[in-house]
């Protein structure tokens, strides 16, 4: 099934937009975040024009609306993943807060040895993750391990070619594992992880594991159960949606064990002042006025995302990559990140980071950006992945379902007007 991609623009009003004085706008920075359809942006419009309260505790018409279509986002939500039960869907404001929710929560549970023991934390138990995470799924169990006397351990990657280092997995994943923690996509190679091999792994030995599904959820089919994750996330501002809302996913029975992230109103059961009990999951983790209308809007993301299909965007964005990778590796002077083609077992997203000899990233992006083609340019949140590659920083181009063809085109020609300019050709 392929995508109509030209019917598709007409659904993203941004995209007719012209920038630096004339110049047709080539939106290739989805990664760090994706454009809304008009039907996102009509379902925000008529939430605040026509529900708008606050949900669960008006006793009125605009509260029940506003509640229907708040849990009816968290339905769609659970269904999108595969999920058992939209219980296990917890709101966030983002990917980075659902992460820190479990961190946090473990942390709860490690204060005095009071927790269930599948999530207490101490000297001698450990926190694996990846070199390739986010700084998001990076920083949260540094805290943590700082916090409890953990220690925090990590699969290395095997260089250029942009994978993991599977070599070392049954030194990583020991008894002593209590969370590995991993990307399913990698937001700056592309690269795909095999997540069910390293769940599997770790589950044998007892430990959890979250996956941060934030660069695949929006591009491809997720399901949970065959992932083997524990918990996952993924945030709506890059799959249409709106800014302000994520979705954590976890196992029922888990969510019931944890202790709270944050406190205040809707959280609870029952207060008095010398004491709380809590609200079962997923308000238990919902603490005071969620992003309304925001996980509305994530609700008809999911809607147009799901419509279109997941799998014929999947097959349009790998249209593009194989247009764009040759075209970049043909450039002399140019050096692509990751794996170079995606016919690699688990595959390759459409995030392709690149070096070009002799400019750095950031004029690379500053002149693709005069030409009217927006790009990222930096570490990408991703420092230490850069490091262990022997890269400062690089400069990203990510592909979503409103790319074309012409616009992978137009970056390859950028890149060598850039060259160009700064007269390293």
């Amino acid at each position: 099934m392929s995508l109509d991609v030209a019917r598709i623009r007409k659904d993203f009003p941004i995209l007719d937009r012209q920038v630096r004085g004339g110049q047709p706008l080539a939106y290739l920075d989805s990664a760090n975040t994706s454009q809304k359809p008009r039907q996102v942006i009509d379902t925000l419009t008529e939430f605040y024009e026509r529900h708008n309260a606050n949900i669960h505790r008006a006793n009125h018409e605009l509260g029940e609306e506003a509640t229907e279509a708040y849990e009816g986002a968290r339905i769609k939500a659970a269904q999108f993943i595969g999920a058992a039960d939209e219980t296990e869907v917890i709101f966030t404001k983002n990917i980075s807060e659902g992460i820190n929710l479990v961190a946090y929560s473990m942390g709860n549970a490690s204060a005095g040895g009071t927790g269930p023991d599948r999530f207490r934390l101490g000297p001698g138990d450990e926190i694996v993750i990846t070199e390739m995470e986010h700084h998001s799924n990076i920083v949260p169990w540094q805290l943590l391990c700082e916090r409890t006397g953990a220690t925090l351990r990590w699969f290395r990657v095997t260089g250029w070619d942009g994978q993991l280092d599977l070599s070392a997995i049954d030194e990583l994943a020991t008894t002593r594992t209590k969370l590995v923690a991993l990307v399913h996509q990698s937001n700056v190679l592309g690269t795909i992880n095999p997540v069910r091999q390293i769940a599997d792994a770790a589950h044998a030995v007892g430990a959890l594991v979250l996956v941060d599904a934030a660069q695949s959820v929006p591009h491809m089919p997720v399901d949970v159960a065959e992932l083997g994750a524990d918990f996952l996330g993924f945030t709506g501002h890059k799959m249409c949606g709106p800014t302000g809302i994520g979705v954590l996913w976890g196992r029922r029975e888990l969510l019931d064990q944890m202790p709270p992230f944050l406190g205040g109103g809707e959280m609870i059961e029952t207060v008095w002042m010398e004491r709380s009990t809590y609200a079962p999951p997923p308000h238990k983790f919902e603490a005071g006025t969620m992003p309304i209308a925001q996980a509305v809007g994530l609700g008809a993301a999911i809607d147009y995302l799901s419509e279109t299909g997941r799998d014929a965007i999947h097959a349009h964005e790998q249209l593009l990559l194989g247009r764009a990778l040759p075209a970049l590796a043909g450039i002399d002077g140019v050096r692509v990140l990751g794996p170079a083609m995606p016919a690699m077992p688990a595959g390759r997203g459409a995030a392709i980071s690149f070096e070009v000899d002799g400019v750095h990233p950031h004029d690379v992006g500053q002149v693709l950006d005069e030409y009217g083609i927006a790009v990222r340019a930096g570490h990408h949140c991703a420092w230490p992945l850069h490091r262990a590659l022997g890269v400062q920083a690089s400069t990203r181009a990510s592909f979503y379902l409103y790319n074309t063809l012409d616009e992978v085109d137009a970056l390859a020609e950028g890149i060598r007007k850039a060259q160009r300019f700064f007269q390293v050709t």
